[in-house]
């Protein structure tokens, strides 16, 4: 992995985690006795550790495919960690793996320095097509993942009144998720994800399929709802800007085999514009890195002739 790349801003310095909480608003301020923000007390630790991690299968003519090779990558506590990289680089797969949805070849995995075995309540994943129940309406849905824990009713109600509130949809608590719009039924599955109290979230994609106008209203809220909880988000995503947008550091990987090419610390001011020029220069030299991979991967699928 090439050594880590710092970006530093141009203007004021980063403000930290409780800055950031301290100036949070919203309906839900203050209304939390017994819904858990976490602490982090061993920064040391990391929450999510992977070494070494590689994952090779056979295709369909009996050839043995690397989709993963040798993949280190740290994640530290309470951290926004955004994941970038050309089609096909395995940035689903790899988060696949964080969840226990699959498991790799070779390598390690661990969180709070724990074998990652299988899939677990302390890391919740949010697919770009949400999984909504559509026969339950929406306070259920939120409601859903608690029900399985066993979590007690009065205690899940809540709950359920607490995360609604966290992503403006309380209005909508009795609704069934047809009648929502895009935008909406996303804060649901953020909702009913942050409702089981993970450790860890992980986004795929979260916002792929909305427009531009819905998907920054969805970046503030994100923001706000990781300053005010303490999780530990590990978002993926083709959107350079979207990353930049949202993360302590994005991590760029390499076309087939994925590989971490690249790790950015960006040191950019909260809360942040699209259109600063600081955030503009950023986003230039991550996509400058990440147009090679871009080519690689075109090169395979159409040929030597593109030249893109």
């Amino acid at each position: 992995m090439t050594p880590k790349t710092s970006i530093q801003a141009r203007v004021s310095p980063v403000r930290s985690l409780e800055t950031v909480t301290r100036r949070s608003t919203g309906a839900a301020a203050g209304l939390r006795p017994e819904v858990v923000r976490l602490h982090h007390s061993k920064p040391e630790v990391p929450k999510i550790s992977l070494h070494g991690v590689t994952l090779s299968y056979k295709t369909n003519d009996g050839k043995r495919l690397i989709a993963l090779d040798n993949i280190d990558l740290k994640v530290r506590a309470g951290e926004f960690l955004c994941i970038v990289g050309p089609s096909g680089c395995g940035k689903s797969t790899l988060i696949h793996l964080i969840a226990g949805l699959h498991f790799p070849t070779s390598g390690q995995m661990m969180i709070d320095s724990n074998p990652i075995t299988e899939p677990g309540t302390d890391r919740i994943l949010i697919f770009q097509e949400l999984g909504l129940f559509p026969w339950l309406t929406v306070g259920e849905n939120v409601e859903f993942g608690m029900k399985m824990k066993g979590i007690p009713k009065a205690e899940r109600q809540e709950k359920v009144r607490y995360y609604l509130q966290l992503v403006h949809l309380a209005q909508f608590k009795d609704s069934y998720t047809h009648q929502l719009s895009g935008g909406m039924r996303q804060r649901v599955a953020l909702a009913r994800a942050l409702a089981t109290e993970p450790d860890v979230l992980l986004m795929d994609e979260p916002f792929a399929a909305l427009d531009a106008q819905t998907r920054d209203l969805l970046h503030d809220e994100l923001e706000r709802i990781w300053a005010e909880t303490g999780r530990t988000i590990i978002f993926i995503t083709h959107n350079v800007r979207e990353a930049i947008r949202l993360a302590d550091r994005v991590a760029l990987m390499t076309f087939r085999p994925g590989k971490v090419k690249r790790e950015y610390a960006i040191d950019l001011p909260r809360p942040r514009q699209l259109e600063d020029i600081s955030v503009a220069r950023t986003v230039r030299d991550i996509l400058d890195d990440l147009r090679e991979e871009i080519d690689k991967s075109l090169k395979e699928q159409y040929g030597e002739e593109v030249h893109a």
